[in-house]
């Protein structure tokens, strides 16, 4: 059976169409589901775009996403290769002000909820976005991933976060929670003060 998806004509296009959210802010947090992309959330699909440019370059691979017709919160699909990765998302809320916490325990916690919501079935298959919106200072990569609960039942988990806006471009961190060959990877994008332009670089 096929089902009908939404998507974007590239991930430039995404970008711009992305630009006033990203700029608003509070609509990443609050702001209401976009009816004619599958009701994802902006946070969703900002989040599925960071893993695309993310993966596309330390990769060489040829990644974009659509909306789930299930449910799910978006589908990364690989457009050389036909092969598809349905995504399900968390958030890590911003802290008040005047709140304290600990990153890697707001991320693990998170993680946790999201895991058992519905159990291995519920998991299988999907890869699992934590958008980190807490403000909670440095937190380490390796050391969360070392951390992750066994099984994780998703097939991986990743962590996407603001690292801060500077002279106008705003700059995100994109983390993999695999150590599995040492390290968890890490890259920062960095999204060009025009949003049209991009660039990608490892950080770990």
């Amino acid at each position: 059976m096929k089902y009908r998806v939404a998507r974007f004509q590239s991930l430039a296009v995404a970008l711009k169409e992305l630009e006033p959210f990203i700029r608003n802010g509070k609509h990443l947090q609050i702001g209401k589901p976009f009816k004619k992309f599958g009701g994802m959330l902006s946070r969703e699909v900002l989040a599925n775009w960071l893993l695309c440019v993310a993966i596309n370059s330390t990769d060489n691979r040829e990644l974009t996403f659509s909306s789930d017709p299930v449910g799910g919160d978006g589908i990364i699909c690989d457009s050389a290769t036909g092969e598809t990765w349905p995504t399900e998302h968390v958030m890590v809320p911003r802290l008040r002000p005047g709140e304290t916490g600990d990153g890697e325990a707001l991320i693990l916690k998170a993680i946790e909820h999201k895991r058992s919501k519905g159990g291995a079935a519920y998991a299988a298959g999907k890869t699992l976005i934590v958008f980190l919106e807490a403000g909670a200072g440095i937190w380490f990569p390796n050391k969360v991933a070392r951390q992750l609960p066994n099984p994780l039942l998703f097939t991986v988990a990743w962590v996407v976060g603001l690292h801060g806006v500077e002279s106008g471009e705003y700059v995100y961190n994109v983390t993999c929670l695999d150590i599995s060959d040492g390290v968890a990877p890490a890259v920062r994008v960095r999204v060009g003060t025009d949003f049209d332009s991009w660039t990608v670089n490892r950080i770990q």
